[in-house]
């Protein structure tokens, strides 16, 4: 008989997520209530790596226990509360924090505002519309000249500022139990290598708990795991089919199974640093109780591959090395990277998870995180990736982190007025220049080309009356030292990292802002049609990543 999942609609929905913590609980201690037994006495299960029975519990028992092995106590504890995981994972942070939500991509005030916008434009442009199509032509060269700016701000900061020492290390003993999560669909082919990259962790294993996400309906990658032995080594949930089937879901499902105190993600193709989760150990002891994140940064093993694979390096040397590590210095909020990050476990749980609604849930999360006023930063650990080498599968990822950010966008939106204070004032400025300046100067670049374009071919007096000459002379100034500037940018991105032979590349960067913008006007067409479907990336596609997997398929580091 089936069981019924809990009712979210009643008054009794606090009790329900009470009684879902509890969860968490029950796999941090390690120990799960059972049943009542003879004589009234409770019966429980517990992990035997974790408890062994005192010759005083054999003697006189409180409770009658049953010790198991540690991977056996996880399997069921997953199974025994499965309904309540699946609703969790699907719906707690729409049911309890529907304001921080995508699940709707506009509250009511936003569709009313946004309509009379609309008639408030139709009416200008009825009444004036020469006037109406100036004012639209000065208000997207000011807001592409402001995102430029707020970059310009955060490169020099990040080359002024030295990065902070890293922290002390911590003692063995000292070492906390860390949680990784490794959501995984359609990744048959990565797991050898995943493995092996988990194999190279330097950190106690009895401090390690390891949970590959899978997908009821992904019996390939399950069937996989199981037959290298995954299952004995590491604990695999299996998650049950719900919409929407996103990955934030899946790592929601294995949050409230976390035995640790910290829970990080690694996506199926990482290879982080061996010494990564000794460095965020270090840096959680050290920053202070409102350090919620420790975010790694981000490369690629196949960077020098060919064109795409040099610019999609190149971006990312930008984004997380420069950027990210300034957005912290100025105490500007950051949108995460989607994996290797790494979060206090009951923070996560009382923040209601990532938003499974959310097809980029991290960097939706980092501005969730920083405006309950908890902080994140980046430490100096890399985690390696497989660059997408291939066009069409580089746009299917793109449009979704694209269609993320609009999402997330939209959802801080909803109370876009900041605070009196510096600290609500850099939380507008990041959402409105950084995540979505990020889609917007996407969107923005093939019109100033086109305008641009449009000048030198015709030179006609319609041009001169829609462009009167302060503003045509700052469309072409937004043009050229808006794209100067970044390819300037790509140049410098590698230097930190000591990648120079990928500078050269930097000169095909405005092919890769056209791919980009490409990329934009398909994540809004899928914003309106399709806003939670995950558009699934393909892995081991490229050479230098199936070399990888043989190597770490006989054993080898992979490296």
């Amino acid at each position: 008989m089936a069981r019924k999942r809990p009712d979210l609609d009643t008054p009794h929905a606090d009790e329900t997520w009470r009684r879902i913590a509890r969860i968490g609980a029950y796999a941090r201690a390690e120990r799960l209530p059972l049943r009542r037994g003879a004589h009234g006495v409770g019966e429980e299960l517990r992990a035997r790596e974790a408890f062994s029975p005192t010759a005083r519990e054999r003697a006189f028992p409180l409770r009658a226990c049953r010790y198991v092995p540690r991977r056996r106590f996880q399997r069921a504890l997953a199974a025994r509360f499965e309904p309540e995981l699946a609703e969790a994972a699907r719906s707690r942070l729409v049911a309890t924090a529907p304001t921080w939500s995508a699940a709707r991509l506009l509250s009511t005030p936003q569709k009313a505002a946004l309509a009379l916008f609309i008639l408030a434009a139709a009416g200008f442009f009825a009444v004036a519309p020469l006037a109406a199509l100036i004012a639209l032509n000065a208000a997207i060269t000011a807001y592409f000249l402001l995102a430029i700016g707020f970059r310009i701000v955060l490169t020099a900061v990040a080359l002024k500022e030295p990065q902070a020492a890293p922290a002390p290390a911590l003692a063995e003993d000292a070492l906390p139990t860390i949680t990784i999560l490794a959501p995984l669909f359609r990744e048959a082919a990565c797991l050898p290598g995943l493995d092996a990259a988990l194999d190279r962790l330097d950190y106690p294993k009895d401090r390690l708990d390891v949970k590959l996400l899978l997908e009821a309906e992904d019996r390939e990658t399950i069937a996989a795991a199981r037959q290298l032995g995954l299952d004995r080594k590491y604990h695999l949930v299996v998650v049950p089919p719900s919409r929407p089937q996103t990955k934030p879901k899946a790592c929601n499902h294995g949050l409230y199974l976390a035995r640790g105190e910290i829970v990080g993600i690694y996506d199926a193709e990482d290879e982080p640093e061996p010494d990564q989760l000794r460095k965020v150990a270090a840096a959680f002891a050290a920053g202070g109780d409102d350090l919620a994140c420790v975010q790694a940064q981000l490369n690629y093993y196949n960077a020098d591959e060919n064109w795409l694979t040099r610019l999609f390096a190149l971006e990312y040397s930008l984004w997380f090395d420069l950027f990210l590590p300034a957005l912290e210095r100025l105490r500007v909020p950051m949108p995460l990277g989607g994996t290797s990050n790494f979060f206090r476990t009951q923070i996560l749980v009382d923040l209601g998870g990532w938003d499974p609604y959310n097809v980029t849930e991290d960097a939706d999360l980092g501005l969730r995180l920083a405006r309950r006023g908890w902080r994140a930063t980046v430490i100096d650990s890399t985690t390696f990736e497989e660059a997408n080498c291939r066009i069409a599968n580089w746009l299917r990822q793109r449009s979704r982190w694209m269609k993320g950010h609009l999402q997330t966008w939209c959802v801080h939106m909803r109370g876009p007025a900041p605070a009196r204070s510096a600290a609500g004032w850099r939380m507008f400025a990041a959402t409105q220049l950084f995540l979505g300046g990020t889609v917007f100067s996407a969107l923005i670049n093939p019109f100033l080309w086109a305008v641009f374009v449009f000048w030198l071919a015709t030179r006609s007096d319609a041009v001169d009356a829609l462009f009167p000459g302060p503003l045509m002379a700052l469309n072409l100034f937004a043009l050229l030292a808006g794209n100067a500037f970044f390819v300037w940018l790509a140049t410098i991105a590698p230097l930190k990292r000591g990648t120079v032979e990928l500078a050269p590349a930097a000169l095909f960067a405005p092919v890769y802002w056209w791919l980009s913008s490409f990329a934009a006007y398909r994540a809004v067409r899928q914003l309106l049609a399709r806003p939670h479907f995950w558009e699934k990336t393909e892995h081991m596609i490229s050479p230098a990543a199936r070399r990888r997997r043989a190597v770490a398929s006989t054993g080898g580091t992979g490296a």
